[in-house]
């Protein structure tokens, strides 16, 4: 019975030989050559070649002074932003406005005046259209 219990061991039991001389490897290379694509074969797109990606309009009533750093990185990320100032006092808004001038001019895009405390800021692959100036000037001097 000792001569049995011997032989026995898990690499035989699972199929594998003790023996170094044995074991083979097949070392083919698992890559194969880019110049030659195998024909019948394609790649097609999930998405069919659509980008899928939206643009966003990110908007932002600022209380403090501090939040226009969320504001410019949204703008530094190629988003427009509207900024609505009513919950700010004047003297800090205007600190951010200049902020934003400077972010803005850093990117390429534009701001502009679209309500009495009411900013649109755009990077530089936006293009707004139409003229409110007109329109807030008529709404001033109606209050």
């Amino acid at each position: 019975m000792t001569g049995m219990a011997g032989k026995f061991s898990l690499n035989n039991f699972f199929g594998m030989s003790e023996d170094p001389e044995e074991d083979h490897y097949d070392e083919e290379p698992a890559t194969q050559s880019s110049s030659a694509p195998e024909r019948g074969k394609k790649v097609v797109s999930i998405n069919g070649g659509r980008q899928s990606e939206t643009s966003k309009i990110s908007l932002f009533e600022p209380r403090l002074y501090s939040d226009v750093k969320e504001i410019a990185t949204q703008l530094l990320n190629n988003r427009a932003i509207i900024v609505n100032f009513t919950q700010m006092d004047n003297d800090s808004a205007k600190r951010v406005v200049d902020f934003l001038n400077g972010t803005v001019y850093a990117v390429d895009g534009a701001i502009e005046r679209v309500g009495d405390q009411i900013f649109l800021c755009t990077p530089h692959n936006y293009e707004v259209s139409g003229n409110l100036s007109a329109n807030l000037t008529k709404e001033q001097d109606n209050l």
